[in-house]
């Protein structure tokens, strides 16, 4: 007889502890961790063992508690080892300092290397004084470590050390524990489970075999609305005409569409807009297109005369056809009255959000890896978003994108 599938063995959880007097709370983690049937293995820094001992951690957890690289004489590669194995990596507490190294992708020990050599989610739960915690530096390390697909939970507000009190408090065991659970289970961040539809680039439309009409848009930022949206956890179809490719980490959960012309974009658009949560529409789409010669057109002809005809409205046309609880996004690329032209598109596109930029703006035109947006939303402030990375931008946007979902599912 064929032998029977083995059950899959208990999910193993590397727990990672950086040098905060929050440190004590690993303890009873591990506890209710394992009470969960996990494998917990902990990772320690150096300056950890000043506020807990491993002896205790090793006791709890049934296995040592590691703390350095090369101590192991059995697995010389202990991070690896420990990456490649774990289906959940947490850091609990997660000092201003592990996350600073984790941002700027320093692995000098067993924590910071494991956690650079796996694949697994990762959960990091920040502890620290409201003095660091409010510092720019750690939500800017944050903010991209987020943007890779790190989870972050907390921190509290409540009792600090020292008498203080103030945001900054580790998230309670089971909370942490909760998480753990829901990322056991497949969540990844506020858009897991959701489909999440992104167009990029500037289309282009043939005026015969060789050339075309077409605008400045590289699709970088589309390309980055479809990247984060995948690392927080949404399956993402990326309709584009520029030629960028999707970063490894994120290819499986992005599925490319390219096109050219504004016809082919609207007709990529539609094949999957009825099934798509939100519609992110970043792409710059030809508002004009004309007549297509079959040849090649002849300097020695004379300068032919070109019929320019109106492009689909291909925003305008998917609004139409929304279904409830769809979240649509349009962008507007100005050069004079940006907030007042943005508004008007607003209301004329009937979407949810509209991401107006300046394009004659230093660093936030076409083809710049930063840019500076606002954006307009029907029922709320404008949100202004300084000069930032693609990426920060692109974070900004889906994380309203995810709070319109969330609050269309109450």
């Amino acid at each position: 007889m064929p032998s029977a599938t083995p059950e899959p063995g208990p999910y193993r959880i590397v727990l990672g502890v950086a040098g905060g007097v929050a440190a004590y709370k690993s303890a009873e983690l591990i506890r209710r961790l394992r009470a969960r049937g996990y494998e917990v293995e902990p990772v320690m820094t150096r300056e950890a063992a000043r506020f807990i001992g491993p002896t205790t951690l090793a006791a709890l957890a049934g296995r040592p508690a590691r703390t350095e690289l090369f101590d192991d004489p059995t697995t010389p590669i202990p991070h690896t080892r420990l990456g490649q194995g774990a289906d959940c990596v947490v850091v609990a507490p997660a000092t201003a300092h592990l996350i600073a190294r984790y941002a700027l992708g320093l692995a000098d020990d067993l924590l910071s290397a494991t956690l650079l050599a796996t694949r697994a989610p990762v959960v990091l739960c920040p502890a620290m004084h409201t003095e660091m915690w409010e510092s720019p530096s750690v939500g800017e390390n944050l903010a991209t470590l987020r943007r890779r697909g790190v989870l972050v939970l907390g921190p509290d507000a409540g009792p600090l050390a020292g008498g203080d009190e103030g945001p900054g408090r580790l998230a309670e065991p089971e909370a942490i524990c909760a998480l753990v659970a829901r990322v056991l289970e497949g969540y990844r961040g506020p858009l897991s489970g959701r489909r999440v539809l992104v167009s990029a680039g500037g289309t282009r439309e043939a005026i015969d075999p060789v050339r075309v009409l077409t605008n400045r848009s590289s699709g970088r930022q589309g390309l980055a609305l479809a990247e984060v949206a995948a690392r927080l956890g949404a399956d993402v179809t990326l309709v584009t005409a520029g030629a960028h490719e999707v970063a490894p980490d994120v290819a499986r959960a992005v599925t490319v569409v390219r096109v050219e012309s504004a016809a082919q974009m609207a007709d990529a658009l539609a094949r999957d807009f009825a099934r798509a949560d939100a519609l992110v529409m970043a792409a710059a789409v030809s508002d004009f297109t004309v007549g297509a010669r079959p040849e090649k057109i002849k300097r020695a002809d004379g300068a032919p005369t070109l019929a320019l005809v109106a492009a689909p409205d291909v925003l305008a046309g998917l609004a139409a056809a929304r279904r409830p609880g769809q979240v649509l996004v349009g962008f507007a690329a100005e050069t004079t009255d940006v907030e007042a032209n943005a508004q008007h598109k607003l209301e004329a596109k009937g979407v949810d959000l509209l991401v107006a930029n300046d394009v004659t703006a230093p660093g936030a035109g076409f083809d710049h890896e930063t840019n500076e947006v606002v954006i307009l939303a029907r029922d709320a402030a404008p949100e202004r978003v300084a000069l930032a990375s693609k990426g920060a931008v692109a974070e900004a946007i889906l994380a309203r994108v995810a709070a319109l979902l969330e609050r269309g599912a109450r």
